[in-house]
This record gives C-alpha cells, sequence and structure tokens, in this order.
C-alpha cells in the first residue's frame, strides 16, 4: 500500500499504521478508557441524513469561509495537535506548508516540536496557536507575545485538559515523549528502520515552544499524560480565559466547549469562536460527540459567536452536516496526523485536496451554490 492507494482518510489510516512504529501509531488513533467517545464521535454524523435540492444552477460552487477572521478556500481546517515530528520528520513545518498551498488555516500546538518562530518564517498562510494554561502563567505571556511578533492571525485556549484522560492504549504501548526503547517496543521500532533513522538522525525531539522554559517532557522520558498532570494548572478558571483573551486582543477561540452554558460565558468574556470539542475522545470518555450538540449551542448562541465542530470528521459529508446546522467551520486532527505520518506534506495535500472535492461535490449534489446555502432545512435527523 502507498499514497496512490489512498482516497479517503481510513485509507490513510491503514498507511500510517504500516509506516509508524506501533507506539506512535496508537498515540494518534487511540483515545481515552473504552474508547466509547472516541467511536461515537464518528457514528454520530450518521444519525442525520441530507435532503438535497435539484434542478438548481450549481455551475459555479464557492466553499469559501471566513471563520477567526481568516478567509479560507473551504470550510475545513487543521485542528492543533500536538508533537508533529513524531510522526514524520519535517514535523509541523509540512502540516503548515499543506495548509498554505490549500488555503486553509494552520493550527499549532504549545506541545509543538517546532517553534513559533519557525513556523512564523516559514508561511504567511493563515495561522491559529493553541495554549495551554500551564502552572507557570509567565509561559503563557511568553507565548502570547511570541505569536504577535510571529505574525499569528489567531489564538485558541484548550480547556478541556486540566488533567489527562486516561489513554490505556500508551500504557500498553510504553508511550513517551521522547519515544524510547523498551523490550515491549523493540520489535515495532525495528521493524520501521525509516523512521527510526529519521528519529535518530535528524534533529533532536523537543517541545521547541517551551524547550527554554521547562525541561519537563524534552530532555527526560515521561508520558505526556504525566507532564500534562505535573505542568498544567488544574485551578484554570474562568478569570483565566478571559485574561488570554484580552492580552491577545484578537480573534481567539475556546477549544473543547461542550455545553450550552460554557458557550454562553465564552461570549460573555469575549471570545470570537467556540470549537465544540471533546479532544478527540481522548479526554474523558463517555462524554457527548461534538456533533450531537452543535444544534443545541447554536440555537443558544445565535450569530454573537462563531461555532466551530472539530471532533470525528471523516467525510465531506461531515462537514455539510455541520454547517447545515450552523457550524462556520470544522476542524480535524487524526485525519491530516494520519496523512503526515503516512507520507509527509504531500499526504497531507492529497488528503485536504480529497475533502475539499468531497465538499465541493456534495454540495453540488445538494444544489447548494456556496455554504452559506447549507441550513437545516439540507437535514434531518433519523427517528429512533
Amino acid at each position: 500500500m502507498n499514497l496512490k492507494d489512498c482516497h479517503n482518510v481510513e485509507d490513510f489510516r491503514k498507511l500510517a499504521k504500516k509506516k509508524l512504529p506501533s507506539p506512535i501509531f496508537h498515540y494518534i488513533d487511540g483515545g481515552s478508557d473504552d474508547e466509547v467517545t472516541l467511536n461515537r464521535n464518528t457514528e454520530s454524523f450518521n444519525k442525520c441524513d441530507l435532503v438535497p435540492e435539484v434542478l438548481t444552477d450549481v455551475s459555479n460552487v464557492d466553499l469559501s469561509t471566513t471563520v477567526l477572521g481568516q478567509k479560507i478556500d473551504f470550510p475545513l481546517f487543521l485542528s492543533p495537535t500536538s508533537m508533529h515530528r513524531l510522526y514524520h520528520y519535517e514535523g509541523e513545518k509540512a502540516s503548515a506548508k499543506a495548509a498554505k498551498k490549500l488555503g486553509t488555516i494552520f493550527s499549532m500546538s504549545t506541545m509543538a516540536t517546532t517553534s513559533i518562530e519557525e513556523i512564523g518564517n516559514l508561511t504567511n498562510g493563515p495561522k491559529l496557536f493553541q495554549l495551554y494554561i500551564h502552572k507557570d502563567r509567565g509561559l503563557t505571556d511568553n507565548l502570547i507575545e511570541r505569536c504577535k511578533k510571529a505574525g499569528f492571525h489567531a489564538l485558541c485556549l484548550t480547556v478541556d485538559t486540566v488533567v489527562a484522560g486516561n489513554r490505556e492504549r500508551d500504557h500498553r504501548t510504553g508511550f513517551t515523549t521522547p519515544p524510547r526503547l523498551t523490550l515491549d517496543s523493540f520489535l515495532s521500532f525495528a521493524s520501521h528502520p525509516s523512521w527510526s533513522l529519521n528519529y535518530l538522525f535528524r534533529k533532536k525531539f523537543e517541545l521547541a515552544n517551551l524547550i527554554h522554559m521547562t525541561q519537563k517532557g524534552s530532555s527526560i522520558e515521561r508520558s505526556i499524560m504525566g507532564y500534562i498532570n505535573e505542568q498544567f494548572d488544574p485551578s484554570m478558571n474562568w478569570k483565566d480565559a478571559e485574561y488570554c483573551v484580552k492580552k491577545w486582543g484578537g480573534p481567539f477561540a475556546l477549544k473543547g466547549v461542550m455545553s450550552v452554558e460554557d458557550a454562553k460565558k465564552a461570549i460573555d468574556i469575549g471570545a470570537s469562536a467556540i470549537m465544540i470539542s471533546n479532544h478527540g475522545g481522548r479526554q474523558l470518555d463517555g462524554s457527548r460527540a461534538p456533533f450531537d450538540q452543535i444544534s443545541e449551542i447554536v440555537d443558544a448562541v445565535g450569530d454573537k459567536i462563531e461555532v466551530i465542530l472539530d471532533g470525528g470528521v471523516r467525510r465531506g459529508t461531515h462537514v455539510l452536516k455541520a454547517l447545515a446546522l450552523g457550524a462556520k467551520a470544522c476542524s480535524f486532527g487524526k485525519g491530516y496526523l494520519y496523512a503526515l505520518g503516512a507520507g509527509g506534506q504531500k499526504a497531507i495535500e492529497i488528503i485536504l485536496e480529497k475533502m475539499k472535492s468531497e465538499i465541493k461535490r456534495g454540495m453540488i449534489l445538494m444544489g447548494s451554490k456556496s455554504v452559506k446555502d447549507l441550513n437545516r432545512t439540507k437535514v434531518t435527523f433519523k427517528r429512533n
């Protein structure tokens, strides 16, 4: 199997599984506890059917939308995800270049393996930086100031990770950052020599945005869950979020909002957007899927705040359903990380092209000239 055999997200998943050592693949692929929410995130889209309209002129279809102050060519962008150099030696640089080429937003994690400055110098495309609030609050201020200088266009604060989810796959595979050899993992690393050689002989693994302020997670072998539990601040509250919104002073999203009340509070603190998200099913298992929450949240907030759906997106039709229910755009993480692991920048470009084509084809078949035409008349929910 190679890139020419990859036609959808699941194909890229299979190729990534083939090319990555087991601990690395399962870090992308897994969720928390029994992975009920992980699976529910995608399955939830199946409860909803599209209702096409015919005999409309769809000779010219406009996929573009504006989200977080940035016009993008189609309503799907790269969600912030950590440590891209685990999956491919080009890391976040590959992801950022692919997003720029396809005309969409690249989102960068606090836990990136490429620095804010490197990405700022690399691309002038739309860029979103994702914050975590550490116990050392000086880190937060430092990151915000560096993003301003590097030309990032928007920020988001992840609010659902004050403690790490119980990611049992990582316990079983012995996943650590940086990766280390164990009796259990040796055969997997040895059987993937291309990945292992790139990891050993290219740029040293580090959390590039934190290395100058904390050695945790960069110079010692530990699990990412351990880092989260030790370094992230569980006392984080709405005042802290409001502080970040005001300090940034530009487009700002809260990522991890799942309830109507929290969506309303996001408006009150001046956030520009919310990302309805359960962290890809990697935190609270048994929680609702983002798609299941979107209608209720949109009904409550109206046009007072942009709503972005993050979680479970695997097809262009998933994006159409979310937009019809009121989302401004969608983001996805696992979908492009599988591609990154399968083939770097080129593979991300392929999956984004395919998702863009699926969205366009779906809109034509729906009789929708633009994303603005997608509304609740275009969907219906199955009866139980």
